[in-house]
Parts: structure tokens; sequence; C-alpha cells
């Protein structure tokens, strides 16, 4: 089959590799798109460590169950429609016991740490699989994984009817998340120093946007940093009322600091809180993508054959478009 291959970072190709057999409790998934984000553009660049390499990436992803492997529970047939939760999680350590996958000690998932979904076909967890409706095409499917990490994420900030909340970012995840938060009765402007994408913002219902967040009062009951960029978690932190909240959300790089003042943290009790890719919210996030809830018409902005899959991330990687997809079957259903 055809792949995208990651040989070590910066070494990037398309070709030829061997089909998936399933192993136990696995699943054959005929791709039908795939999506490209930061993390990809990291593992391209040899930036995210847990990656060997080396590697098919691609963890956003639905597609066509082609072939069933042993001990796979019966409900699932060839031909039935999957989105699949790249999450790998091993079970067994304190994290994992806890409830908390999301943070295991032995981490791994589709298109991260094992050959992904930039093919034609991947082998994957009969676990990690949920049905899509009819309704949905592949690259909606596609979607479901992005909106489960800010399902995720709203979760972990938490929200009130009313709650006036800044989004920093205005990209595919910033996007998520406002009409996350709006659907939860927030009231969400949406900060971002690339103009061009301040009007989807808009009309996805944003009470105001804003290029320079440092212009805003502090006057936020809660922020989400969607860039990962450290001089934009500051600025999110400083918009903060008393009582407020910070939500980390964007990837930053392992190595970078921020600089914020313990003194607000103690007087004003502003909480600092993270989130980690996703964490029992994948089913939810298809049902939302199912009953239409996610505006997904304003998200998806370029779709690619497999054999360009070096322009798909150069594409992501200048932030030319939104959110970047690659057919590898050359077509949506």
């Amino acid at each position: 089959m055809r792949a995208a291959i990651i040989d070590e970072p910066g070494s990037i190709r398309v070709g030829d590799v061997p089909d998936p057999v399933p192993k136990e409790r696995q699943l054959v998934v005929k791709v039908g798109a795939t999506g490209i984000c930061g993390t990809d553009v990291h593992i391209a660049d040899g930036h995210f460590p847990p990656t060997p390499y080396p590697i098919v990436p691609g963890h956003e992803f639905a597609g066509e169950v082609v072939e069933v492997g042993p001990d796979v529970p019966g409900e699932w047939e060839v031909g039935d429609r999957v989105a699949v939760d790249p999450s790998l999680f091993c079970g067994y350590c304190t994290p994992c016991r806890n409830g908390h996958g999301n943070l295991c000690a032995n981490w791994g998932a589709t298109g991260d740490t094992v050959d992904g979904a930039f093919a034609e076909y991947v082998a994957v967890p009969s676990a990690n699989c949920y049905r899509m409706p009819d309704e949905l095409s592949w690259q909606q499917g596609a979607l479901v994984e992005p909106v489960s990490c800010a399902v995720h994420g709203v979760r972990q900030i938490g929200v009130e009817a009313g709650e006036k909340f800044l989004v920093i970012g205005a990209g595919t995840m910033g996007l998520l998340m406002q009409q996350l938060l709006q659907r939860a009765g927030a009231q969400v402007t949406v900060a971002d120093r690339n103009a061009a994408r301040l009007p989807r913002a808009q009309r996805l219902g944003a009470v105001a946007v804003v290029e320079d967040a440092g212009e805003l009062e502090a006057n936020f009951d809660a922020a989400v940093d969607c860039t990962g960029a450290a001089p934009a978690i500051e600025t999110a932190f400083d918009k903060l009322r008393r009582g407020g909240r910070l939500l980390v959300f964007g990837v930053a790089p392992a190595e970078a600091r921020i600089s914020l003042s313990p003194f607000r943290i103690y007087n004003d009790e502003i909480k600092v809180v993270g989130s980690m890719a996703v964490l029992h919210s994948f089913g939810p996030a298809l049902d939302l993508m199912a009953m239409g809830a996610i505006d997904s018409d304003e998200l998806l902005t370029d779709a690619l054959p497999l054999e360009e899959f070096g322009k798909a991330l150069e594409l992501m990687r200048s932030g030319a478009g939104l959110k970047v997809q690659v057919l590898p079957g050359g077509g949506d259903a």
C-alpha cells in the first residue's frame, strides 16, 4: 500500500509499505480521511520525543473496516464505517488504574508512536473504534479526534452559563473550543494575530474578536490558550479577573517557560490547569458531530491526495489553511 513515511526528522516521502495485518482484537481500516495537526509537524521536525522513526504518522482519521482480526467482538463487520480514537493506554500503570489513561506512564497513540493513518490502510484496536452514522462524511469523521480533545479541555476548565471567556488562537482547536464553550453558555472573545482567521470566529458567534489580546481589559472569568506560545499564555493569565481560571490547551515546546505572578495566583486565587489529549471524550465528541453541534464547513479548508502529503504538511506549518486533511482513498464519502 501507499503511505506517507517520515524516515527521520526532516526526511519525508510517500512510498510503498506492507499492507497491515490485524493482530488479536484489531481491525484493518481503509482510510477515508486523515487530518494534519501540530503534532504531525512536531513529528516531522523531530520535536515529539515519544516518536520512533521511521513512522507513518496520522492520528485524526476515519474510514471503512475491511478486515476483522482474531478475537474481535462480533459486532464489528467488514463494511462498518468508523472514527478511531488513536489513544493507546497500557491499562496497568498508576494513572491508568486511577482513570487517567491520557497520563499513562507508557502512553502511545496510533500515528504518534506506532504507524498511523496517512496511508491507504491502518490496523487499530477494535476497542478504539466508534461506529459513524451514515450522514457524517469521512472528513467530518476525521474531525472527531480534535473535537474530543476540545471536549476534554472544556471539562478541565469548566464553564457556567454567562461566563466571559477569552480564547487565544483562532486555528482549528481555538474555533472548536469557541463552539463548545458557547454551546455551554459562555460569552467568548477570540484573539489571533492572524487577522484572516478572525472572520470565522465572528461567523461562529464570538462576542468580539481582536488581533492583540493585550489590548483587552482584565475582566475575563476564564481564558484558554490554544497557541502553545509562551507570550500568549502570559497574556491570557493577565486578562483574568480575580478568581479566574486559565487553561493551557495549546502544545508548547517541552523546553518552553512562562512567567506568571505567584502572588496573583495566591492573592487572586487564580487556577491554572492543563489538558492533555483525549480522556473518555471520543464518544461524546462523535455524538456532538452527529447532532450538528460543530460547524465543520468553517473548519475544513483543504483536502489533498496522499501523494501530496508534503504539501499538506507545509500548508499546516504556514498557517495558510485551517484544518488540512489528506484523502488516501482519493475522495470523500
